[in-house]
């Protein structure tokens, strides 16, 4: 009988050993797949950031001439810069300085431009070559020269070192962005120009320079090399205001009435069910909400940061409120019962001692709201702000971009050698702004958050 029950022992016992040995083998299995799926997870986020940093990096270099331009004074006849004279009213005064700023813009500043370049190439061009000459250097780059004069008119006479951008073309075939091996059919610069243009990088006239247009200048169709982020930028920042100042108020407000005084019937019910919904809803549709109630109905302008800012609130409300709320409900019970039994009302509870708890998660998921809704380019192009804009907006009314929809319009480009490495920069600028954003939300959430 002994022998029987011992057997029984051991065949328990081997049983036992089969199992923890089978679940131990399930345990490996699971942790090896869990780190074999987070180390493809960081791979591709890895190879997605080095692609984009290889591409965008060197657009933040751009090929720019360093020549001597001469103000000649038989060229630029220009009567005295304007003063206001005491006595005179502004709007004279403004009448005076705009003509002199349209005398101003009658001046040839191409033609010191071109004997600035003809100077250091040290040859005498002939017109036939005139335009080889000037695919040199961007097209706007006499515009450039003209607000140097116009801000500083005591340059006249002198001859002063300048900077001026290459052209488009001339960066990708200084940087090897296209095949030198091509026939000159299919070149985009004459057999002239690709001359110069080296011959210009070997003397170090033209070098690589930190490219200060890409963040100063707006947008450019006529001078593709000179085009920058400058409209797209104060856009979006004019529509992240309106965002912050609408969806934070309301979001929060609305989330601390459903989780502490909303009572639980069927109407609150269905609306945490359409905010749960409104979540999911893909961010296309809250721009045709837009573009029918704030464009259509209340006659908003077309391309306006206001009403992207009111089309990315519509969009961001719904995440704020449900973050707000899982935040509020973190806070254990026994706050707002001790608040209750030293005679706090219920308002007083709410603000004095749940919500400041509840802060880092507010704020948290308020900055993930809106760092979501900086990204988003699909309402955008529905409420008309893919239009071209050269100008930097004043005003979240005035007509304007922004910074994902210029990359998707720098995307569709056609001198895609060019703006490839354009739009991988532009990338970088928004992911750079993304990131901070995050940041900052990891950053408050440690600062103010409170262990229990």
């Amino acid at each position: 009988m002994s022998i029987t029950i011992e057997q029984r022992r051991q065949h328990r016992l081997m049983t036992i050993e089969k199992s923890l040995a089978k679940r131990h083998r399930k345990e490996t299995r699971f942790r090896r797949v869990g780190l074999a799926a987070v180390t493809t997870g960081m791979a591709l986020v890895i190879i997605l950031f080095a692609s984009i940093l290889a591409r965008g990096v060197p657009a933040f270099w751009q090929s720019t001439v360093y020549t001597d331009v001469y103000f000649d004074p038989e060229v630029i006849q220009l009567d005295e810069k304007p003063r206001r004279e005491d006595g005179e009213t502004q709007l004279a005064f403004d009448e005076r300085y705009g003509a002199w700023l349209t005398q101003a813009s009658l001046i040839n500043w191409q033609s010191l431009i071109d004997n600035a370049m003809e100077d250091a190439l040290g040859v005498d061009v002939e017109s036939r070559q005139l335009r080889d000459l000037r695919a040199l250097l961007a097209s706007g780059e006499r515009f450039a020269l003209r607000d140097q004069f116009i801000e500083k008119p005591s340059l006249l006479g002198q001859t002063v070192e300048v900077k001026l951008l290459a052209s488009a073309n001339v960066d990708v075939w200084i940087k090897g962005n296209i095949d030198r091996s091509l026939p000159d059919a299919r070149q985009q610069l004459s057999p002239q120009t690709r001359e110069w243009a080296d011959r210009l990088s070997d003397e170090g006239i033209i070098e690589n320079a930190f490219s200060t247009s890409l963040f100063l200048n707006t947008d450019s169709r006529s001078s593709p090399a000179s085009a920058g982020l400058a409209g797209a930028f104060m856009g979006s920042l004019f529509m992240m205001m309106v965002v912050i100042l609408l969806s934070v108020p309301i979001g929060v407000a609305s989330a601390v009435y459903l989780e502490e005084f909303a009572p639980q019937n069927r109407l609150t019910d269905l609306i945490e069910i359409n905010i749960n919904n409104l979540a999911a809803v893909p961010s296309i549709v809250f721009g045709l909400l837009g573009a029918s109630i704030f464009i259509g109905y209340f006659g908003l302008p077309l391309s306006a940061p206001v009403v992207g800012g009111l089309v990315l609130t519509l969009m961001t409300l719904p995440t704020i409120i449900i973050t707000t709320r899982a935040s509020l409900r973190s806070i254990p019970p026994s706050i707002r019962q001790a608040a209750l039994g030293i005679g706090a009302s219920k308002v007083q509870t709410v603000f004095h001692h749940v919500l400041p708890l509840a802060l880092p998660g507010i704020l948290t998921g308020s900055i993930l709201g809106i760092a979501q809704a900086l990204g988003e380019t699909a309402p955008l192009l529905l409420i008309g702000m893919n239009a071209f804009v050269a100008n930097v907006p004043g005003t979240p009314l005035e007509q304007s971009t922004a910074l994902p929809v210029q990359i998707y319009l720098w995307q569709g480009n056609e001198l895609r050698n060019f703006f490839e490495a354009r739009t991988s920069a532009a990338i970088i600028v928004l992911l750079g702004l993304m990131l901070s954003l995050n940041a900052l939300a990891i950053w408050l959430r440690k600062k103010f958050e409170t262990r229990w």
